[in-house]
């Protein structure tokens, strides 16, 4: 299927690694201009930069002014903007509970998982009102509307963001905008599988292993297994298509049945 991104300028956060290399990989091979922001940036992500229209930006999309600068970079460079693809995020389990989370650690959540997306969209808007049609794509999360006490920050934060995305998507798709959304369930990636991921540190908690912690997690689930990035990334990029130009204000829950609710 033809998504027509050729030529379209893209930005990713959080490109480096993951879900947002997915990505920024599918968004280049689909002949998207892609701008790719992480704060290290990785091999992997230098390895596409010599295959295809990619440029690796390296800021700290934590701060303040680092979402902007990764905007700016991606206009100066193309003089336009498509798609803005807000992926960047962290999650640190909680398994002391809700008293254990100090308002730093709060600050902190709050800042890479709703802030860095809020002021990406702010810097990127009065760019893509400019073209006749342009998209924003947000990973959230299941955990929007799925409050788990492990991860009590992390799921106020991806709630807060879903809805700050829908707010948008109304103000902003009568000037042709769409912005959605994509929840994904417990994905193949460091942050559930690394070393210091979700497995290891529940499984540190509770004298588990960290191999039973993950498999527990896929059980829950009805295919019995995690998303793999890819599969995320082939659903962002539909999103980001003018294959889906009348869907806006909507969120994608891709987590292999987890949810029970319809």
């Amino acid at each position: 299927m033809e998504l027509n991104l050729t030529g379209k300028v893209a930005v990713v956060t959080g490109a480096s690694k993951g879900i947002g290399l997915a990505i920024a990989r599918a968004m280049a091979e689909e002949g998207a201009l892609v701008v790719a922001g992480s704060l290290h940036g990785s091999p992997e992500l230098d390895l596409l930069a010599d295959r295809w229209h990619l440029h690796p930006v390296r800021l700290d999309l934590s701060t303040p002014t680092g979402p902007a600068g990764l905007v700016t970079e991606a206009v100066e460079r193309y003089e336009h903007l498509d798609v803005v693809v807000n992926n960047v995020g962290a999650v640190r389990p909680r398994p002391d509970g809700y008293l254990s989370v100090s308002d730093e650690e709060w600050v902190d959540t709050l800042t890479i998982n709703l802030f860095a997306a809020l002021r990406t969209m702010r810097a990127a808007l009065p760019h893509l009102v400019e073209r006749t049609h342009s998209s924003i794509v947000t990973i959230s999360s299941v955990n929007a509307v799925l409050p788990d006490p492990l991860v009590v920050d992390y799921c106020a934060a991806k709630a807060a963001l879903s809805s700050a995305c829908k707010a948008l998507s109304k103000e902003y798709g009568p000037r042709g905008v769409r912005v959605n959304t994509v929840s994904p369930g417990p994905v193949e990636t460091d942050l559930w599988l690394g070393g210091d991921g979700v497995a290891a540190t529940v499984a540190k908690a509770s004298g588990a292993r960290a191999a039973d912690v993950q498999a527990g997690a896929a059980a829950a689930s009805v295919t019995g297994r995690f998303t793999r990035p890819a599969e995320v990334a082939d659903l962002v990029l539909m999103l980001a298509s003018d294959r889906t130009s009348n869907v806006t204000g909507a969120d994608f829950v891709i987590d292999g049945g987890l949810i029970g609710t319809t």
